[in-house]
């Protein structure tokens, strides 16, 4: 992990409060940085958002607080507190906030080829 978030180490944190809303903007804070993915809290204002995108990986949003419409491809979705939402990688997609919206968001990069997931349990398939 980078900065001082050394600090989430062995401690129990209430989701909501690792990002703070600030009218007008979008908040982010990583948690998690590592070479196999990363973990990262963001708070959007109401009406703030992500264009659409791309990434080389899946990446899954929790919601923690509010409501977001995200499209993936030409496909709206609306997510609202404790749901989550996996967005495949190479798909456009974009975030867009109802009102105020924290999100956790998961990406994981690809193992390399031939490797077992580390805990020899097979991954969900949805």
């Amino acid at each position: 992990m980078t900065g001082d978030n050394g600090s989430l180490i062995s401690r129990v944190f209430e989701l909501s409060s690792l990002t703070a809303y600030q009218e007008g903007s979008i908040v982010s804070r990583t948690l998690i940085d590592k070479k196999v993915g990363t973990v990262t809290m963001f708070a959007f204002g109401a009406g703030q958002g992500l264009s659409e995108h791309t990434a080389p990986f899946d990446a899954m949003i929790i919601v923690v607080d509010g409501q977001a419409e995200v499209t993936i491809g030409d496909e709206p979705y609306s997510v609202v507190t404790g749901e989550m939402l996996v967005m495949p990688a190479n798909i456009p997609h974009a975030v867009t906030a109802v009102d105020d919206f924290k999100m956790m968001l998961v990406m994981i990069r690809d193992q390399k080829e031939g490797m077992a997931p580390s805990n020899g349990l097979e991954p969900l398939t949805l």
